[in-house]
Formats: structure tokens, C-alpha cells, sequence
């Protein structure tokens, strides 16, 4: 889904494509694209209606939508409402911003390696959340601020780094990496530095965590997707002439060092915002837009399915880690990580072969 200037263009004859206006605006659509993002969304919602009847506290979809209509159960207002619908909505958002963000960085570097955690940009992330945790003892809004600005920090001295007449995607992937590791290198270095107490709390949040999140937390993912994903979306248009090369994109009017400056700048915010609410959560950046590309069947970055991918996987695996073991306990990154490493091990094995043929 692209949001461009309403500019007059000839008629389309693809039947799967489509042309909604809005005023000056328009939206161009794939009708495929739509009715996955459809179902990826009611998916969703209905992992977070099971999830939210997950617990101690046992609710069945009826008794859930019924409390969250204001008429459930004895009791159930305060467990569903205050203790498990802001750890469901965290979930939600922050998949969301994760998927998006992978199909952002994925697009520039043309590379299915090329996502914030592979490339680095969620490692600075987090290093930036751990000087704020360890050195400074900050909450949860000075840990946000913290996660922002060692995320761009860290985009930053990449994308100079990669920098040689312009940033090309595999030059951005080499020194991404080598980021990743020295960023890897000075997390280790806090936790040698730290007290035990900060050092216990680093080490959960940094595994990607949803456990104990508060409407705080909801906050600070809403208002990275709320400020970030209407430039990615205004942007669509120029992500698409990107993959197409730069030399493409000049001859087609788009300006690509300052386009991807921009798109790099909101994918590490939403990054970063992610990060900031729920930890690292692994390989749902690598993973979202892969799956959501193969499901649609559809050219070009596909941002909007690879976010519902990327919520319907963190929410799916939150509702594995609580019904697996019967609590909340069991971080929801390590689900993740298990499930990536495995789709990372079958990618290459792909590539691989791929590359014999």
C-alpha cells in the first residue's frame, strides 16, 4: 500500500490493483495485499482475546469480549482491563513497528539479511536502554529516550561508515554486522560493570520481555507507529523506486540518498520505540516481511502486511509462552528467538541452494 499525491495517470487495467481518493490524496492498493492485511488483523485480535483470558484467572472469547464491553464477570474489569490488556496491546504494537521496520530496511539493502537486528540498529537500541537502566537508573520514559537515541546513534555511524558516493545495501549489511558486534561487546560491558540488582533487571529486559507492562509501555509503542508509520507509508512510493536501484530512482525523480535517509531514520525510530517498550524481541524484523512477501505474492516492500506478520507473530508467541507453561514468566523473545533461528537456518539452506542452481 502506497500514499502519493493525486496526480492524473492512465487507467489500470490489473484487476488486482486498485485506486481509492481522498481529496488531493490517493492510495494505491493491491486487493490481495488488503484482504491479507484483513485477516492478519482479525487473526491477531483473536490471539489477543485468548491471551487476555489466559492466566490464573481463567476467561473464556465470551466472557473477554463481554468484560471488555464493560459486562463481564466479577473480578474480571481489573484482571483483563488493568493487568493483561496493556501486556496484549504491547504485543500488538510492537510487532507491528518491528514488521514494518524490516520491511523497511529490508527494501534498501535488498537484502533479506537486512533487518535491525541483523545490521545492528536494535542492538544500539538497546545499548542505549542499558546506559539509561545501569548508568543512569532511569524509568521507563528516560529508558525510551535512551533507546532512541542509541538507536539513531547507531544508524548514524553506520550509514557514514557505509558511505562511498552513496550507501549501497550490501556495504550497509558488512558494517551493520560489525556494529551489531561491537555494540555486543559494550553490552557485556555494562553487565560486568553493574550491580547485581541492575544487572538482573538488564539482563530480562534485554532477553524481550512483555511481562509486567503497564499503559506506559503501551504509550511508547503507540507513539512510534503514531509519528513513524505515516512517513514510512508517504514514503511507499520512493521505498519501491529504491529497490529498483538509485540510477532507476534519479531517472524516475526520486532523490535516493535523501530518500533513504529518511526511510532509515523512521525505521530505526520505530526500532527503537519497539525496543524501548518490550526489549529486543528477535528475528520478527527478519522474519515479518519475508512471510508476509510470500503470502501476498506481491512486489515491493509490502509494508503494511509485513507489520500485521510481525504483530500476529509477537502476539502468537505471547500466547504460546503463557499457555506453554501456565504463567507469564517465560520471556516471549525466547520463543522468538527459537522460532527465527530455525527460519534463519532454513533461509540460508534456501539462498544456498539457490545460489547451486
Amino acid at each position: 500500500m502506497t500514499l502519493v499525491q493525486d496526480t492524473p495517470a492512465p487507467p489500470r487495467t490489473a484487476v488486482r490493483r486498485g485506486l481509492l481518493r481522498t481529496g488531493p490524496w490517493s492510495v494505491r492498493y493491491d486487493a490481495r495485499s488488503l484482504a491479507v492485511c484483513t485477516v492478519l488483523a482479525l487473526l491477531t485480535a483473536s490471539a489477543m482475546v485468548l491471551a487476555l483470558g489466559t492466566g490464573g484467572y481463567e476467561l473464556t472469547p465470551a466472557q473477554v469480549l463481554r468484560t471488555l464491553a464493560g459486562d463481564g464477570p466479577p473480578g474480571a474489569e481489573f484482571v483483563v482491563l488493568d493487568l493483561r490488556l496493556p501486556r496484549a496491546l504491547v504485543a500488538a504494537l510492537v510487532g507491528f513497528a518491528l514488521g514494518t521496520a524490516g520491511a523497511v530496511f529490508q527494501s534498501l539493502t535488498r537484502n533479506p539479511l537486512g533487518s535491525p537486528d541483523i545490521i545492528g540498529f536494535g542492538n544500539g537500541a538497546s545499548a542505549g536502554a542499558l546506559v539509561a537502566i545501569i548508568v543512569l537508573d532511569a524509568g521507563a520514559a528516560q529508558t525510551a529516550v535512551g533507546a532512541v537515541c542509541g538507536g539513531l546513534a547507531t544508524a548514524t555511524a553506520v550509514y557514514l561508515l557505509a558511505w562511498k558516493r552513496g550507501v549501497h545495501g550490501y556495504r550497509l549489511v558488512l558494517v551493520g554486522i560489525g556494529a551489531s558486534a561491537v555494540l555486543g561487546s559494550a553490552t557485556s560491558y555494562l553487565y560486568v560493570r553493574a550491580d547485581i540488582g541492575k544487572a538482573a533487571q538488564a539482563a530480562t529486559w534485554m532477553i524481550g520481555s512483555l511481562n509486567a507492562r503497564g499503559w506506559s509501555d503501551v504509550r511508547i509503542a503507540a507513539l512510534g507507529l503514531v509519528l513513524l508509520v505515516p512517513v514510512v507509508l508517504a514514503c511507499g512510493r520512493r521505498l519501491t523506486m529504491l529497490e529498483m536501484g538509485d540510477d532507476t530512482a534519479a531517472a524516475l525523480g526520486v532523490p535516493p540518498e535523501r530518500s533513504r535517509l529518511v526511510l532509515l531514520s523512521a525505521g530505526t525510530g520505530l526500532t527503537a520505540m519497539a525496543v524501548a517498550a518490550a526489549g529486543p524481541i528477535p528475528f520478527v524484523a527478519l522474519a515479518a516481511p519475508q512471510l508476509a512477501r510470500r503470502i501476498t505474492r506481491a512486489a515491493g516492500p509490502g509494508v503494511l502486511p509485513a507489520g500485521w506478520t510481525g504483530a500476529l507473530l509477537v502476539t502468537a508467541a505471547d500466547l504460546i509462552t503463557q499457555r506453554a507453561t501456565g504463567s507469564a514468566i517465560l520471556p516471549v523473545g525466547v520463543i522468538t528467538g527459537v522460532a527465527g533461528g530455525g527460519y534463519l537456518a532454513w533461509l540460508l539452506r534456501r539462498e544456498r541452494q539457490g545460489a547451486r542452481l
